[in-house]
């Protein structure tokens, strides 16, 4: 019988190729994002609700007096597509590759945030979109929300040094620079981390009152692929 020997380490490298070039697994967070029908479902119905709540509180309002604020990554604009090439390429977030994908302009809306955009404006709102993408990406940004039919009112990007929103939150409130719309009464926020929101933190989970303006004035989209959480300790 002949000997299997000679054949042993062919074999083995063919399996080690076959190992190598076997895809990278998505992880559940991304795969959800991606992939389920729930999570389409799950934006659709936020913005909806939403919808209703800012028709409500525009009631009467002069057209051009109100606003609602909103983030843009997992808010306005998908941004899976960036972290699936992450995961492919065995790679964490860095300048380097976020950069290049802003530059794309590529990033596909959340299914049911046009609508939302299209609706407020044709109450009379105004749309400022906050962001912490870079001053540098700002128009970027801008050009990719027009890709999908967004065009927002104002558009704040993220000052060197500086990632806290409130001040910007602010600027809207009062027409003080960076912004350039006037005053404005904001009706509602919509993020997908808790810093979208006015004042608040990861703490907030553990602070009476903090989250009851949640399905009224604050709406908020899952985003179970990075934020603010992910410091969080586990317990």
């Amino acid at each position: 019988m002949p000997s299997l020997r000679p054949a042993l380490p062919l074999l083995l490298g063919l399996l080690g190729a076959c190992a190598t070039n076997r895809p990278t697994p998505w992880p559940d967070d991304l795969k959800w994002v991606r992939t389920s029908a729930e999570y389409p479902a799950l934006t659709v119905e936020i913005y909806r609700v939403a919808t209703r709540a800012v028709l409500d509180a525009a009631d009467g309002r002069p057209a051009g007096s109100w606003a609602v604020i909103l983030d843009a990554d997992e808010t306005i604009l998908d941004n899976s597509e960036h972290e699936r090439r992450l995961v492919v390429a065995k790679e964490e977030f860095s300048d380097a590759t976020w950069a290049p994908w802003v530059r794309e302009r590529a990033a596909p809306a959340i299914p049911g945030a046009v609508g939302f955009v299209q609706a407020v404006q044709a109450a009379g709102g105004r749309i400022a979109v906050v962001t912490n993408r870079a001053d540098s990406l700002c128009a970027d940004t801008r050009a990719n929300l027009e890709a999908v039919g967004v065009r927002a009112d104002l558009v704040l990007c993220q000052p060197v040094g500086s990632s806290d929103k409130n001040p910007r939150f602010e600027a809207v409130r009062t027409g003080a620079p960076p912004s350039t719309l006037g005053p404005l009464t904001i009706v509602a926020w919509v993020g997908d981390n808790i810093r979208d929101f006015p004042g608040l933190g990861q703490d907030a989970r553990g602070t009476p009152g903090a989250l009851d303006p949640f399905g009224a004035r604050w709406f908020i989209l899952p985003n179970p692929m990075y934020g603010s959480w992910k410091g969080n300790p586990e317990r």
